[in-house]
């Protein structure tokens, strides 16, 4: 096995062997056309490599974050009337982001302090999250108090007070959101508790997927954010439901009807005219013309009757004659062009 005749043969083989034989095969491989993984070069040509951030994966395609931001951007739109309805006060509201990311890099962007509720959606899984700014927070505690809504500066967590207060404004936002669901699925929202730290949330896994919003809220002289996280399978079902309706509602049936004869249509009357397109005359020729005139036609024009059927041309025939009775043998349909350039009088339109 060894290259040196005067080294003793052995049933091993050492490093530098090992290597010698996988650079052949490596060479035999690529003279055959082995591409990666022995695919053929014009598969791995074929091979289309996107980007993929592990870091910040996403589970939903654009065309479902785009329906999606359009729902949320109904639910902005009534929740900004609602909340100006209660608090007797314009309600601005905007949705500045709508992304996946995961659960850890979620928690880790909450600032401190601030006031965290969290909820659930029944009948549907996992706990949501929902993070207000104090200083938005307290604003609105104030104008609930009576107060002129004017912006609280202080930086500080809420009072049990204050949490109570501002909980009815919580349920408002949620019975929103749940809202625009209605169509899939009847959803009962709840808050189950408050947290003014998000460092220390154990709500779902760290690597688990949440589907995050962002609202730009402005309240008098107040300028803050809303957040909002839903894991993403706690609404995948109702996301997969509104799927499925969509693409039902989007299907095309093709079904062909063919017509059938109504016993109705026995009892109906239409006029039936037969005329020919034989040639022009101008009015003076026409004027002119006295009983007794003969007017030449052609002889082949007897052959393109045009049969119609309530002044539209239908058919085209020859003319003749049955004993005592003038007859058409229709020979031929006429195309539908010439029904839209009949006029009711039987005449082609210009």
């Amino acid at each position: 096995m060894a290259d040196d005749p005067n080294k003793p043969a052995t049933d091993f083989l050492d490093q530098s062997e090992i290597d010698k034989i996988l650079a052949q095969t490596a060479e035999a491989q690529v003279k055959k056309g082995g591409g990666v993984l022995g695919a053929s070069s014009a598969s791995a040509a074929a091979l289309k490599i996107e980007p993929y951030d592990f870091r910040n994966p996403a589970f939903l395609s654009e065309a479902e974050l785009r329906r999606l931001r359009l729902i949320h951007e109904d639910f902005i739109r009534y929740l900004s009337a609602r909340l100006s309805l209660y608090l007797r006060m314009e309600f601005g509201l905007k949705m500045a982001k709508l992304t996946t990311v995961t659960y850890s890099k979620f928690t880790d962007s909450l600032p401190s302090p601030t006031h965290i509720s969290l909820f659930k959606v029944e009948p549907l899984v996992g706990v949501g999250i929902l993070d207000i700014n104090p200083r938005l927070a307290l604003t609105i505690a104030d104008r609930l108090l009576g107060g002129r809504g004017h912006s609280v500066k202080a930086e500080r967590y809420l009072t049990e007070i204050e949490i109570a207060l501002i909980e009815d404004v919580i349920v408002i936002l949620l019975e929103e959101w749940a809202a625009q669901w209605k169509g899939e699925q009847d959803l009962r929202p709840g808050i189950i508790g408050h947290e003014n730290n998000g460092r220390f949330l154990q709500t779902s896994p760290r690597d688990a997927i949440m589907l995050a919003m962002s609202l730009e809220c402005n309240f008098g002289d107040c300028s803050e954010q809303i957040q909002i996280g839903v894991p993403y399978y706690t609404i995948e079902p109702v996301v997969k439901r509104m799927q499925a309706r969509r693409q039902k509602d989007t299907a095309v049936t093709q079904t062909v009807k063919r017509a059938e004869w109504q016993p109705s249509y026995d009892g109906i009357k239409i006029p039936v005219r037969a005329e020919w397109d034989a040639f022009q005359l101008t009015v003076r020729e026409i004027a002119s013309l006295r009983v007794g005139d003969v007017i030449e036609m052609p002889a082949a024009i007897c052959s393109e009757t045009r049969v119609l059927l309530n002044g539209s041309a239908k058919f085209a025939g020859t003319v003749g004659l049955d004993t005592d009775r003038v007859a058409i043998q229709i020979t031929r349909k006429l195309p539908s062009e010439d029904h839209f350039h009949a006029k009711s009088d039987g005449r082609k339109g210009a």
